[in-house]
């Protein structure tokens, strides 16, 4: 009986390697193409630019010996084929380009200002976080079954209000207040602690009112099943019942929703930082965009977009490990 226990036992153990094997291979495989596809749609980009974009870039009143030198230096005399794979290269080198305006290569530019960017992004999602995750919780616990429909309804329409406000308005809004009429914030670049304070509460505050409303519903859901009740009938504490059943429970199902937002947070950063004049890759695509910098585009659109791939990846991850039954449904 108990060599046939434990032939079981290793047969549940290859079959797990196995699913977590196929798992592992799939998300690479997935990861890998949409890096391929996005690798190929920001090489395209400069030759879907109409006209030429060496001339757009440098303006009408330069010379054209000047245009046709430049051309020459970027590569754009090549064929399309040999620029495609010259560019594949450089990316996986680290070489990006050299920006048409400052003559600095690129990958040094993104380097210089991903820092920033980076900062403010993930500020923004912890403080999301510490808000939704306490403020969800409690507002499930207070209105389960039907109780406290004032706060249920008030949580729900301001929730509703503050997640379907675009990131710069709300940007906007915060400069006008307390950085305009009360004078308490310093509304413009990055110099000390107090500089973070509105540009991480302008990107915040959406996704926190976003990720508490869900995860409310969820906790709601978890509340009502078996085990919750089980652990009520074992007279175990309500606080020790929210945090050691409740909650893991619900976050799981809400950290596919959190990592969206984690990438919604890396894309707003880009109005934001225009707002508040911040020195990241928000500010510098935009600035790009505007002086026609083509080969400036290009790097910052491709480490935004490498950057969205890599949080679904690491979700996916996540919740694989948090609910390995969807390694299972997935493979």
């Amino acid at each position: 009986m108990t060599t046939v226990t434990t032939r079981i036992a290793e047969d549940d153990t290859r079959v797990g390697d196995h699913r977590w094997l196929r798992f592992a291979l799939r998300r690479t495989g997935r990861l890998l193409v949409s890096l391929w596809i996005l690798i190929t749609a920001s090489f395209l980009m400069i030759h879907l630019v109409p006209g030429d974009p060496i001339r757009a870039a440098l303006g009408p009143t330069a010379p054209a010996a000047v245009v046709e030198a430049r051309r020459e230096s970027l590569g754009l005399n090549d064929p399309i084929w040999q620029q495609y794979l010259d560019y594949i290269r450089g990316v996986f080198t680290g070489d990006l380009g050299v920006s048409i305006g400052s003559q600095l290569p690129v990958a040094d530019t993104i380097a210089q200002r991903l820092p920033a960017t980076l900062t403010l992004a993930l500020l923004a999602f912890v403080l999301a976080v510490l808000i939704a995750i306490p403020l969800g919780m409690a507002v499930a616990v207070a209105t389960q079954r039907g109780r406290a429909r004032g706060l249920e309804v008030g949580f729900s329409s301001t929730s509703v209000v503050i997640g379907s406000i675009p990131d710069f308005l709300l940007a906007v809004a915060l400069v006008a207040v307390f950085g305009v009429q009360l004078g308490w914030l310093p509304v413009a670049s990055r110099e000390g602690p107090l500089s973070y304070i509105l540009p991480v509460l302008a990107l915040a505050l959406g996704p926190a009112a976003i990720l508490a409303r869900i995860l409310r519903i969820e906790a709601l859901s978890v509340l009502e099943a078996d085990f919750v009740r089980t652990a009520h009938a074992k007279r175990l504490r309500g606080p020790r019942i929210t945090l050691r059943h409740v909650l893991p429970n619900a976050v799981t199902a809400t950290l596919t929703l959190g990592g969206l937002l984690l990438s919604g947070l890396v894309a707003g950063t880009v109005l934001v930082e225009t707002v508040f004049a911040w020195p990241g890759l928000g500010s510098t695509i935009v600035s790009s965009i505007q002086t026609k910098d083509y080969p400036l585009v290009q790097g910052t659109v491709l480490v935004y977009g490498v950057g969205v791939l890599l949080v679904n990846t690491l979700v996916d991850a996540a919740l694989a490990v948090l609910d390995p039954q969807s390694t299972a449904a997935d493979a």
